[in-house]
């Protein structure tokens, strides 16, 4: 069975990674044609790269709570 820190970990895991790709895919690199056309070489929103860089920190961070967190020892108290 899944420890509370194995659920907390995995949420951040799974937030960081859904900030990561709607940051690159829908707010950082925009499709369009022509593909060398100024307007689709900047980013949508100006600090997308940012919200990328804080997607690859909670991914990040994810290991670090696991380890942190304490995990309980099965015992009623």
């Amino acid at each position: 069975m899944i420890t509370q820190r194995g659920v907390v970990s995995l949420v951040l895991l799974a937030f960081g990674f859904v900030l990561m790709l709607a940051s690159y895919f829908g707010l950082a690199a925009p499709w369009g044609f022509p593909p060398d056309a100024v307007r689709y070489s900047n980013p949508r929103l100006e600090f997308a790269p940012a919200l990328f860089v804080l997607g690859v920190i909670l991914a990040f961070l994810s290991a670090v709570v696991y380890e942190l967190w304490p995990e309980r020892d099965g015992r009623e108290r």
